[in-house]
């Protein structure tokens, strides 16, 4: 992937290329935007659940302030378009290896979609049926997606906020004998991370400089498995953990009461309701509550539901980067740290998933479906094909 378009490199301008089974010399550099694909390696691969990982890290550029290099790891390059592919093929891998999870059996989840999405993806692989519990609030067009990947999907009472989905989920795994994946306290999640996401970064930085790296928290998975990569290898990149100004459960010093399963026993005091869908449910997750004993950050930064939504339009308009709120809201506090910290420094973030998982939330509100006075000013700058409001149909002049 990352050879996609090496030819746009003037460094690579020698380099031979073949062009109808004859071997013809590259020109040199012509200009700088120009891009030849070129396949770096041919590869078949047996189902759609090696594609998993490997995501590229791309940078900004005009997002980015002057002095300061930027980069976002684009994890919507998964399959099912979000990080969440990682958990749900490590979650289910290991429960295979544990002779846990066995053919014919069902897989249950409590989501606010991304991980529902991705556990239906393996399942629907694997040959597993798979029940999701999603709290009412999350965008139906998560829900369409988990149905469309032969999920049953329970929807979950508003009132009842995260730790809800995750008593239904529970519940119904206690009548039934299901299998419950139980991400936000399953320590394959930041060990798929430690193992894939932490070194991907580590391998693309290889030799260069790594400053931050800039991150928010739904599990804590990545935080934590990508954290402790980081400090084992390069203790002086620091690392930033972001949560909605909204709901600062980690700010508040408040820990979340547990079960014996470390599932959370009530919702956290310090929670209200956030627009950044996916990022802190109502309580502290077990593995991020984890990562906190592992001194794996080192600034706590705050983000409005405003600038996570503003940020999310602006990399969409000004990179071509298409992400959702949760990623809006990485950049958000990417650009914060970029604000304060010294010239030349470099930052990575995460970019969770895609856009088009929040077309009915607050992140289109804006978005209009139909032609706004600039485009039909456009439209009628030319006789043929007109669609005018209160006005017939115009087809040829």
């Amino acid at each position: 992937r990352k050879d996609m378009f090496a030819l746009s490199n003037p460094s690579l301008a020698t380099q031979k290329v073949a062009l109808g089974g004859r071997q013809v010399r590259a020109r040199r550099a012509a200009p700088a935007r120009r891009a030849v694909a070129v396949t770096p390696k041919a590869r078949l691969y047996d189902n759609i659940l090696e594609t998993i990982g490997d995501t590229p890290i791309v940078k900004i550029n005009r997002l980015a302030p002057e002095g300061v290099t930027m980069y976002a790891k684009a994890e919507f390059f998964n399959p099912c378009s979000s990080v969440k592919d990682r958990l749900a093929l490590a979650v289910i891998t290991d429960a295979e290896r544990r002779g846990v999870l066995k053919k014919g059996d069902t897989v249950v989840e409590a989501t606010s979609g991304n991980t529902g999405i991705a556990v239906a993806m393996v399942c629907a692989q694997r040959g597993y049926d798979c029940v999701i519990c999603m709290a009412e609030p999350f965008s139906v067009e998560r829900r369409k997606i988990m149905r469309m990947l032969g999920a049953k999907v329970i929807v979950t009472p508003k009132a009842g906020k995260g730790t809800g989905m995750v008593a239904k989920a529970e519940e119904l795994c206690a009548e039934h004998g299901w299998f419950l994946c139980s991400q936000f306290e399953n320590d394959a999640n930041p060990a798929f991370h430690a193992s894939t996401t932490g070194p991907e970064i580590l391998q693309d930085f290889a030799g260069k400089q790594l400053d931050y790296f800039v991150t928010g928290y739904g599990t804590g998975g990545t935080f934590q498995g990508v954290g402790r990569a980081l400090k084992a290898a390069r203790p002086d990149t620091k690392i930033v953990l972001l949560e909605p100004e909204a709901a600062g459960l980690i700010a508040s010093g408040v820990t979340t009461e547990r079960k014996p399963t470390g599932a959370p026993a009530g919702s956290h005091p310090a929670f209200a309701a956030h627009p950044i869908q996916g990022w802190t449910p109502d309580f502290i997750p077990k593995v991020l509550e984890d990562a906190q004993a592992m001194n794996l950050y080192d600034e706590l930064v705050p983000i409005t539901g405003p600038e996570a939504i503003e940020t999310a339009q602006k990399l969409a308009r000004m990179e071509g980067i298409f992400t959702g709120i949760s990623g809006g809201a990485s950049m958000a506090g990417a650009l914060k740290v970029a604000e304060k910290a010294p010239k030349g420094s470099v930052i990575l973030t995460m970019l969770p998933d895609t856009s088009e998982r929040y077309m009915s939330t607050p992140l289109y509100e804006s978005i209009a479906a139909d032609m706004n006075e600039e485009e039909l000013e456009i439209a009628k700058s030319t006789p043929s094909f007109q669609l005018l409001p209160d006005a017939e149909p115009i087809l040829q002049a």
